[in-house]
């Protein structure tokens, strides 16, 4: 099956890569006897689900646990029926689930390297699916050593196309302190992906004033917390010093960045000699540097200015359609039919091919027709 795109009826489908698919190990039991090794297999540590601000109606999407009731999203068979048989998708980006930062950073690494090797055994490898997923290795930032390790482990398999952090961090990422990871990265050819973590260890406020009240306001809010990094990274000179570095802001946020860059490029141009580091306006690092997945499109919906809105700031070039499977929304692919053929199609797949290296799979596919990733 492939994904039907609403504004080509009657066409064979569009292509579709699922940029953000989170995947679980099937219990603490499974964490603890299968893949996390002593002596942080008998460490207390959180469970994936939010302490305060869970969604009313429930995490997860119906019917996304496993056969047992093991944990929604921690089944390749029952993820591959409900990602390429249901939906449509081609490719789907698996982003492991972790428990955010950790008291103890060696704990936090541990955590990571465990899901890096469930990923990789039972999805990466699967014998059915495996060639249809690609995957996210999970590093802590707080343990650069660790986090170095993980990277040179396995950042030459095949179907590995990305590293993931938490968005909740004791620093703004453009700190001196996490210029290794980035370096190494970039050395690598892998994009990092920034995630909002549930059931952190450590959980700060989602805004810079304190906590909210509900779960609204701290969906509304978080997303914040991505720009607060991007500007940071931006100011600092991280993407001047390491050109070829690729950040992905994984849960949301490209609505914030058009005013907030307006802001920045209005107020850092003039004020150079503070930062002679990074001597381009704030918005020139952005192209071939920044990406976004999101479920769906801010702006003015199916109206006739939805593509020149969609085309401030560059965001056509930076967006990528994630389901967030197997959470709660699930999203479909919600694009305005009034765009153009191309902002569909870089929406839909071709900015996710493009950053991640699946050209090849899509090779000669048209806006009409789908294909299978070979």
């Amino acid at each position: 099956m492939t994904w039907k795109d609403p504004a080509q009826p009657g066409s064979a489908g569009t292509p579709l890569i699922d940029a953000s698919v989170h995947i679980f190990m099937q219990s603490n039991k499974d964490l603890r006897r299968n893949f996390l090794k002593e002596p942080f297999a008998s460490r207390g540590f959180p469970d994936y689900e939010m302490n305060w601000y869970g969604a009313p109606g429930g995490e997860y999407a119906k019917d996304t646990k496993g056969p047992n009731r093991e944990y929604p999203g921690s089944d390749p068979d029952i993820a591959a029926q409900h990602l390429f048989t249901d939906r449509g998708v081609d490719i789907a980006i698996l982003h492991p689930m972790t428990r955010g930062i950790m008291p103890d950073r060696h704990l936090g690494t541990a955590l990571a390297a465990a899901h890096n090797e469930m990923m990789v055994t039972r999805w990466l490898e699967h014998d059915e699916h495996g060639e249809r997923f690609r995957g996210t290795i999970r590093i802590n930032p707080d343990d650069i050593v660790g986090a170095l390790r993980q990277i040179d482990k396995y950042k030459d398999h095949p179907r590995v196309v990305q590293i993931g952090i938490p968005m909740q961090s004791r620093e703004l990422y453009g700190k001196p302190q996490f210029w290794p990871l980035w370096d190494a990265a970039a050395d690598a050819g892998l994009p990092v992906a920034v995630h909002i973590e549930g059931g952190a260890g450590i959980q700060f406020a989602p805004t810079p004033s304190g906590k909210t009240r509900t779960y609204e306001q701290y969906l509304g809010f978080m997303a914040l917390n991505y720009i607060y990094h991007l500007m940071n990274m931006i100011a600092e000179g991280v993407f001047e010093r390491t050109p070829d570095l690729k950040f992905v802001w994984a849960d949301g946020a490209a609505d914030l960045l058009t005013p907030f860059m307006w802001r920045m490029d209005c107020f850092g141009r003039p004020h150079l000699e503070q930062t002679p580091w990074a001597p381009k306006m704030p918005s020139d690092y952005l192209p071939g540097h920044v990406y976004f997945v999101q479920g769906a499109l801010d702006g003015p919906g199916d109206t006739e200015f939805a593509g020149e809105w969609l085309s401030f700031t560059g965001k056509e070039d930076m967006v990528m359609f994630g389901s967030s499977y197997p959470h709660w929304q699930l999203n479909e692919p919600q694009i305005p039919t009034v765009l153009s053929t191309e902002q569909r199609e870089k929406l839909l797949w071709r900015n996710a091919a493009q950053l991640y290296g699946l050209e090849a799979a899509f090779a000669g596919v048209g806006s009409a027709s789908a294909v299978a990733a070979q």
